[in-house]
């Protein structure tokens, strides 16, 4: 049997257990099927362009834990933001890091804490393939295991589901994938952030720095273990 016909038979039988018995659903199945299901995008990107604290630099990428959003700084003062799937609270973390590799649609092995809380989870999944957790890009965060990365789980997005990683709608992860380079700083907080929409300049807002309101950020940080 192949792999892509063993990874739908999979599916197909979470989803026929969420319907045949709706909440009470063993929790292995149910986990699957929402954070490993596979399928379409679900709703817009929720992409756009923010006012963001002039204290960064261009290039950097500032995860925001409490604001489920990711930043990426185009210029002082000004950021794209995009909505993501952040770490649950067992898994919650902080710190600053690099980028330190990027992958085209990576492969994707479950580690064995996965492995130990949901046995039905393939060994290995190849990249490309459209129910891959990764999505169709990665980037690494130091030499961690964590990763910003798409997901075949668009429905997430917005939650805090993942395991450590920080989960993208595939498309959003394709617009920052070449923005990103090996070696720029991440920064990842539960700060939370004030942003106000970027408007009269197309994509990147408008260019003259005194239409721009002034920012400044809430620390409402909740602690965060590393791991």
């Amino acid at each position: 049997m192949s792999m892509a016909t063993r990874l739908r038979r999979l599916v197909v039988a979470a989803g026929a257990a969420v319907g045949c018995f709706g909440l009470q659903i063993a929790p292995a199945s149910a986990q699957l099927f929402w954070d490993w299901g596979g399928g379409n995008l679900v709703g817009g990107s929720g992409r756009e362009v923010v006012r963001f604290d002039s204290h960064f630099s261009k290039g950097q990428i500032i995860v925001s834990f409490g604001n489920r959003r990711l930043y990426y700084i185009t210029r002082p003062g000004e950021a794209i933001s995009y909505p993501i799937a952040i770490p649950r609270d067992e898994s919650r973390w902080q710190g600053v890091t690099t980028i330190s590799n990027k992958r085209v649609n990576p492969s994707w092995t479950p580690t064995p804490t996965m492995m130990a809380e949901n046995p039905r989870l393939p060994r290995w999944v190849p990249g490309g393939h459209p129910m891959n957790p990764l999505g169709v890009r990665a980037l690494y965060l130091g030499s961690s295991t964590y990763r910003i990365h798409g997901t075949d789980a668009p429905w997430t997005i917005g939650t805090a589901i993942s395991k450590g990683c920080i989960r993208m709608y595939n498309q959003d992860v394709l617009d920052l994938y070449p923005r990103a380079t090996i070696g720029a700083k991440v920064t990842v907080t539960w700060q939370h952030f004030a942003t106000v929409a970027s408007g009269g300049g197309g994509l990147f807002g408008s260019d003259d720095p005194a239409e721009r309101p002034p920012l400044r950020h809430t620390s409402r940080d909740k602690s965060a273990s590393s791991q």
